[in-house]
């Protein structure tokens, strides 16, 4: 049986961490820059992009509020998943308590967007 020191076990994750980080910085995707690319995309004005992805995202929220997935053909899934109530603790305090059941979105890309993301490592 091998021992490993917490300052050792730091030293590796570090390592692993940054053998395996990209190097090239990473861009966010904004709603601003989705909208910009829409209207210039479909001839519309900026104020006709932005209502169009505003009605979406509120189509998606209502849809995901209600327990429903959401299931767009070569994107992906968005799956509303139930937690049950489970046990936890307070960090600060270390109390035990009782975590309510609660809802989570995931997200699962179709294997043609993996694809894709992944023709390019």
């Amino acid at each position: 049986m091998k021992i490993i020191l917490k300052n050792q076990l730091d030293a590796t994750n570090k390592d692993f961490t940054t053998k395996f980080r990209s190097t090239a910085p990473k861009l966010t995707l904004t709603k601003t820059t989705i909208i910009e690319k829409i209207s210039e995309k479909n001839n519309q004005t900026p104020s006709q992009a932005k209502d169009t992805i505003e009605h979406l995202l509120e189509i998606m929220k209502e849809t995901m509020a209600s327990g429903e997935d959401i299931m767009i053909s070569g994107f992906g899934k968005f799956q509303v998943n139930e937690k049950a109530p489970r046990k936890g603790r307070n960090p600060a305090t270390g109390k035990s308590m009782i975590l309510k059941k609660r809802r989570v979105v995931v997200f699962k890309c179709s294997g043609g967007l993996r694809d894709r993301i992944n023709e390019k490592l």
